[in-house]
């Protein structure tokens, strides 16, 4: 009895040993991202590599631009704008995807600690992103829609591409189909950050007052109303009346023309404080 209580013992230990050993193996095995993983607000679908470098071509991502990607996954997104020469930063919760992507952008050869594309790994909804002026996404409306403000707040002229999901309530300035596409992600979209008009500007001809509701706004100057108000970046376009106007926006100065009888001539207007 003794014997055969010992030969169970051996047996259980080595039982033990063998799962152990198969355990270390298993968690020594390079991790490997699984479309459909679930992630703190997302889960993770990777896009398609045709479909990044047309985001970034509708975006016009030069090496001039600083490209970030919240929620960057694998981070193909800064990889594919670091190889366009651009600086680009990834934001990513799960510390084994920020690993990942600080490998596949070494092998890209734009990786390392002097390379083009950076991981960090943190939250999206607290991500520093005032330095960028691209941003190029594949989030959920739900997530958009938390970011919006954030979004909004970037310098006039940024621009904000997305793989699908547009921005609640923040109409697009453009928007594609990627031809023959055979996925659920077919559609690219594009906003320009707007520059702020709200509020009242004086002008050689009195206040003009605005509202503003994105890229659109409208107004009165006195009885004359502001319609067909359209803001790109830092340029704005609106009728005045009988006449148009066409400006640029720089922080409290809105300075361009206005056209009276096919007849252009300077316009300028300050914003009051």
């Amino acid at each position: 009895m003794a014997s055969l209580q010992r030969r169970s013992l051996l047996v259980c230990v080595a039982l033990t040993v063998l799962v152990s050993a198969s355990a270390s193996a298993q968690d020594s095995k390079p991790f490997q991202p699984v479309e459909g993983q679930a992630g703190k607000d997302v889960v993770w679908v990777p896009t398609p590599p045709a479909m990044v470098e047309r985001m970034l071509d509708v975006a016009k991502v030069t090496p001039q631009d600083f490209v970030m990607d919240l929620g960057s996954g694998d981070g193909r997104n800064i990889i594919a704008a670091a190889k366009r020469g651009a600086r680009a930063v990834g934001v990513e919760y799960n510390p084994e995807m920020v690993d990942l992507s600080k490998k596949l952008a070494t092998e890209a050869g734009v990786g390392g600690a002097s390379g083009k594309a950076q991981f960090v790994q943190g939250d999206m909804y607290i991500a520093d992103i005032s330095q960028a002026n691209v941003m190029a996404i594949f989030l959920l409306p739900h997530n958009m829609e938390k970011l919006r403000d954030k979004f909004m707040g970037l310098k006039p002229g940024s621009r904000i591409v997305s793989n699908t999901f547009s921005i609640p309530d923040w109409e697009a300035d453009y928007t594609e189909t990627m031809p023959d596409c055979t996925t659920s992600w077919c559609t690219i979209l594009l906003w320009y950050v707007p520059a702020k008009v709200e509020g009242t500007w004086q002008t050689p001809q009195g206040p003009l007052t605005l509202s503003q509701q994105y890229q659109r706004f409208s107004g009165s100057q006195g009885t004359t109303p502001v319609a067909e108000g359209k803001i790109n970046g830092e340029q704005v376009t609106f009728t005045l009346g009988q006449n148009r106007v066409a400006a640029v926006v720089k922080g409290n100065v809105m300075e361009g023309s206005i056209v009276t009888n096919g007849k252009p001539t300077p316009w300028r207007a300050t914003k009051t404080p």
